[in-house]
């Protein structure tokens, strides 16, 4: 009896050395980390049923500092996230300045110029800057950088995504359809290059400019119900609609509202993303469940991102037995690294772009479809290599 009270003891009192903070001692490893936004212009949920989320990728972050945290405790590393989310009137590069002077790891959650103007900057040349929301491909290649890394998907790796999945359902036949923003226009680029590379065909191509008007008034639907028909009449045999339509203005309308009726992919319907609300698999519904806990909401791609550079973070760390940003970089860059991400498998840098090779969930609105790579495509290395930019067709000149 008096053993198992000794045990007894001996459980409560590790229970609440896990769940306690303890305070740093000298000997602590203190990891800063910024959180660097900017309060770009957010798409309109499309009904109540959507809400308004004002907080994507900061509240990812956050869970990522517990996360690292939980561990760090154990191994005298403290964890701090410093945020910083710039106004629209304000000045993002003044802001990772402040930020460079506290940290040289940065998350970045910055469309491509304000991330290209920041990895730039003379204070910014030995830091670990990781790219958690743009998914340009020039980021990868043209206009790589030796201090930016990527955990948000290339296009390329989303388009490849689908266009595997395409092959594998032998859907080989696509109408295009495009909005006329930038990022529209490079997803679009991104689906034709996968279409030659897999073996399917863009019957045609069309742009849209669409303005939906008042969609919540009394007839906004009837408009909508209209005009989709009229813009998408007439198109040569397909076997799937492809969208790209970043800024959410016609995507979703598609629809059951084509002239003919088709599947649709890309930015709406069958999505290639990094993370959905709908994922499971792998430990999945654990982090999904974590993140609701503390955010109070669905974990999002943004979060799932934010949270995944954090923990990029903890792992260098962590596991590299280095204390300096330059062992960190190292690390990372080595092959023993890799990042748990819940998706089957250790997730690690490639070298030639520093691009997080990784699965990309195909998602629909309210369930898992597929996971590519698909079955059947193979790689010499690493089969999520065949998503997106390989090194021999890579324009980015940085070394390894």
């Amino acid at each position: 009896m008096r053993m198992r009270r000794l045990a007894w003891l001996l459980s409560i009192a590790v229970i609440s050395a896990a769940s306690a903070e303890p305070a740093p001692s000298p000997s602590t490893l203190n990891v800063e980390i910024g959180y660097l936004g900017y309060e770009y212009p957010e798409p309109l949920p499309i009904s109540l049923v959507e809400p308004l989320v004002s907080d994507q990728g900061t509240q990812g972050a956050r869970l990522g500092i517990s996360d690292n945290s939980a561990t760090g405790k154990f191994l005298g590393q403290s964890y701090r996230l410093t945020e910083k989310i710039t106004p629209q009137d304000g000045d993002v590069v003044a802001d990772a300045k402040a930020l460079l002077q506290t940290t040289r790891l940065i998350v970045a959650d910055l469309e491509p110029e304000a991330l290209l103007r920041i990895t730039d900057l003379p204070e910014a040349r030995d830091a670990i800057i990781i790219n958690a929301r743009a998914s340009d491909d020039d980021l990868r290649g043209k206009n790589c950088r030796h201090n930016l890394f990527h955990v948000a998907p290339s296009w390329a790796m989303r388009a490849d995504a689908l266009a595997q999945y395409m092959a594998w359902k032998r859907w080989t036949r696509w109408f295009l359809l495009r909005g006329n923003t930038k990022d529209d226009i490079a997803y679009a680029d991104a689906m034709k290059q996968a279409a030659a590379k897999f073996g399917s065909k863009i019957v045609e191509e069309r742009t849209i400019t669409f303005d939906p008007g008042n969609r919540n008034s009394e007839t906004g639907h009837q408009q909508i119900q209209t005009q989709i028909p009229m813009r998408t009449q007439s198109p040569p045999q397909h076997d799937i609609v492809f969208v790209a339509d970043t800024p959410d203005t016609f995507g979703d309308y598609l629809m059951w509202r084509t002239s003919v009726p088709k599947p649709v992919a890309g930015t709406q319907g069958l999505t290639a993303v990094a993370w959905s609300p709908v994922y499971e698999e792998y430990g999945g519904v654990q982090l999904q469940t974590r993140f609701r806990a503390k955010a109070k909401r669905a974990m999002t791609e943004r979060d799932y991102m934010a949270w995944l550079a954090v923990r990029v973070f903890g792992e260098a760390a962590t596991r590299s037995q280095k204390t300096d940003v330059a062992g960190w970089r190292a690390y990372i860059m080595s092959k023993p690294f890799q990042v748990a991400g819940f998706k089957g498998q250790g997730l690690s840098f490639r070298s030639w772009d520093r691009q997080l090779r990784q699965p990309i969930i195909l998602s629909g609105p309210r369930s898992l479809v597929s996971v590519s790579p698909q079955e059947g495509f193979l790689h010499p290395k690493f089969l999520t290599d065949t998503l997106g930019v390989d090194a021999p067709e890579s324009a980015c000149k940085i070394p390894g």
